[in-house]
């Protein structure tokens, strides 16, 4: 992180003092969040993450394709959201993202074509059949979500769309999210008798929370401003960090992958709270940043535990 000293003038003399020291993202992350390059990442450590958990071996094209179509889905998705802005007026739901989306937007429609126009591609030349049935389910799911999403009526504010009980949009878009990252691993497991299916399926909820809790956190702080002295994000944090701890150690014994990979989730929950407590610290677009990065604690797991 980039330290950043904001001044005030200092009433006595006229002259500027620091008054706080506040840190700001550092340009290669800075640039990985404002080309919607968080998301796919994610997307395929997860689908990487499941897999490595649950002993099965995956294609290269999977992990491509879901960081393709996350790819294109989010640009499209901040695209619209700025249009949508921009053309009611409403500039206070407009985020740095949203406006370099939209500043840059001769160059993000064509990637996004691309990225779309390749995952299709993935899909008809790859692909099995079977799995095409599978996953044309959640697809269809996600495409409901996205238009509803961004054909609300009267152009109404995003979270207006969801306010039913035990529903919102940070909880569609967790469990969508977790349940595309999950699924190629959850397919191939259910098919080899050699393999247990019920601790992926924990992981699944697990990470679907975790997912939730980061787009509830990010939410909150844009909305409701990182400054303020109270918050609700690092409660249910640390909660889930503690859900993570005890799921892990309950699996140790039987499941070591599945419980290296809760160890994980559950760092990245206390990572939020951590954050949470911490973001008058940070910019909104360094708590942005790294509200996304903490979500890639797998990383390690994968790569060096066998």
């Amino acid at each position: 992180m980039v330290r950043i000293e904001s001044m005030r003038s200092a009433r006595a003399s006229g002259t500027a003092s620091p008054t706080r020291r506040v840190l700001d993202a550092p340009p290669v992350l800075r640039h990985w969040h404002l080309a919607s390059l968080d998301a796919p990442t994610v997307a395929a450590v997860w689908t990487l993450a499941f897999a490595w958990s649950a002993g099965v071996s995956l294609p290269a094209w999977v992990p491509i394709l879901l960081a393709l179509a996350t790819w294109a889905v989010y640009i499209g998705d901040r695209l619209l959201d700025a249009h949508s802005g921009l053309r009611t007026a409403q500039y206070s739901r407009l985020r740095l993202r949203h406006r370099f989306h939209w500043r840059h937007r001769r160059i993000f429609i064509p990637v996004a074509v691309a990225a779309g126009c390749a995952a299709a591609f993935i899909v008809f030349s790859f692909m099995p059949m079977d799995a095409r049935e599978r996953n044309s389910v959640l697809a269809a799911a996600a495409f409901v979500y996205f238009t509803r999403v961004h054909t609300s009526r009267e152009d109404m504010p995003i979270a207006a769309v969801f306010r039913r009980p035990f529903i919102s949009k940070e909880m569609l878009v967790g469990l969508l999210f977790t349940a595309a990252c999950a699924l190629p691993a959850l397919s191939r497991a259910t098919i080899s008798p050699a393999l247990v299916v019920w601790p992926l399926v924990v992981l699944t909820v697990f990470f679907a929370l975790l997912a939730w809790l980061n787009c509830h956190a990010i939410e909150y702080w844009e909305s409701r401003g990182q400054s303020l002295s109270r918050s609700a994000i690092w409660k249910p944090a640390l909660a889930l960090t503690l859900t993570g701890l005890l799921a892990s150690a309950f699996l140790s014994s039987t499941h070591t992958r599945a419980a290296a990979l809760l160890l994980a989730g559950a760092l990245s929950a206390f990572l939020l709270a951590l954050l949470d407590r911490r973001r008058s610290r940070l910019t909104p677009l360094a708590l942005r940043v790294a509200a996304d990065l903490v979500l890639l604690t797998p990383i390690p797991l994968f790569l060096f535990v066998q």
